[in-house]
């Protein structure tokens, strides 16, 4: 006999409140809300939305609605744990699990990769990310003009190098870009596109960007993870020691913070000019545009025990007219002085670079200190 209403919410809270249903599982939010009645899962609101977007897989229902129950038999015969036990048992560790905190695009990437295409049971569909070579058509950003043009890429873990070609028959690259310095980012309301991806390099220890993407969502996130892939098997070469753990997080970052910001030179007489600013890890990075190719300048931004810290406010001798909230960079070569529109946005910037000052630099950039030039 169906037990009445009041007890189907009862059993409901009972599978709710079982290890692994306290979660998310599809982006760890904490606190589900909703759940899959065919897949037997609970999912946060966010990725409800996303779920609709399968509904041959898929069936959503608020924990607030009336259940009866048939359906609290679905889930409780299920739940996260067993879920994630079936739809993720060969996640490769490069693979990138998106968070709540990431874009519409690499949820839905994921969701579907899980309960659409079942890529983590059946190991030969991970092909075009984990093969170790990829080639295929991107729209590339001119560097000039700004227009996006069908370009050809080429990323080869051989060759150590993800290479672009501007002409479709071109035997030469227009770039190679080495694994060793390659790094991608999800920008899609920098770029403009839902699909939109930030690839920087270095090139004579100077930042280059190049923005991206492809009308396709599945074929994007493929290329990013393919990027995380051959960076995953340069570092286990180059790290012979290191666990999957510690290597997990170097395989791609994304900004600590962007933002408008105004800056004064290296006199600290010339009047501010407002500034599209990057933080990646230690480096300040200020553009005239967000989408430029390169950097108009690049500050290196070490520990305190090195004598950096970040103050509130500019010194009183400051001139010209600026934004009302100040910040100072002290480095051991010079002060920088920078302003922020609001006083929320020198908070945030504040923090960001409190974060990296408090942390203690690491062998490697010392060496990344001492080639920086700091540019005006």
């Amino acid at each position: 006999m169906a037990l009445e209403p009041e007890g189907n919410k009862l059993l409901l809270q009972d599978v709710l409140a079982r290890p692994g249903n306290e979660t998310c599982a599809d982006c760890g939010n904490p606190e589900p809300d909703w759940a899959s009645l065919t897949l037997g899962v609970f999912v946060c609101q966010a990725c409800s939305l996303l779920h609709r977007s399968i509904p041959h897989i898929s069936r959503v229902k608020s924990v607030q609605d009336t259940w009866d129950a048939s359906e609290v038999e679905l889930v409780a015969a299920m739940g996260n744990s067993a879920a994630k036990a079936k739809y993720e048992q060969k996640v490769p560790a490069f693979y990138y699990r998106p968070t709540h905190t990431d874009c519409k695009l690499l949820r839905e990437q994921w969701i579907r990769a899980k309960y659409e295409r079942n890529e983590f049971e059946f190991i030969e569909k991970q092909e075009p990310y984990s093969a170790g070579y990829r080639e295929g058509f991107l729209w590339k950003r001119g560097r000039d003009n700004g227009q996006f043009l069908s370009r050809k890429f080429v990323l080869s873990e051989r060759e150590g190098a993800l290479k672009y070609f501007n002409k479709q028959d071109a035997r030469d690259p227009k770039a190679v870009m080495k694994i060793e310095t390659l790094n991608a980012t999800f920008q899609p309301a920098k770029i403009g596109n839902p699909c939109g991806l930030q690839i920087t390099y270095l090139k004579d220890n100077s930042t280059r960007n190049i923005f991206v993407y492809h009308s396709d969502a599945k074929e994007m996130v493929d290329w990013f993870n393919a990027i995380r892939a051959a960076r995953f098997h340069y570092l286990q070469v180059a790290f012979p020691g290191a666990s999957d753990e510690e290597l997990v997080p170097k395989l791609t970052r994304n900004f600590m913070k962007e933002g408008f910001m105004e800056k004064t030179g290296p006199k600290h007489t010339e009047g501010f000019k407002k500034r599209w600013f990057t933080m990646d890890d230690r480096r300040l990075m200020y553009f005239k545009d967000p989408l430029d190719a390169y950097a108009r300048g690049e500050v290196f931004i070490g520990s305190k025990e090195n004598s950096y810290t970040v103050l509130s406010g500019l010194p009183p001798s400051t001139q010209g007219y600026h934004w009302n909230h100040g910040i100072t960079i002290v480095t051991p070569d010079r002060k920088f002085l920078f302003a922020c529109e609001t006083e929320a946005e020198q908070r945030d910037w504040i923090a960001a670079f409190q974060r990296v000052i408090n942390r203690p630099m690491r062998p490697q950039e010392y060496a990344v200190e001492a080639h920086f030039k700091h540019k005006p």
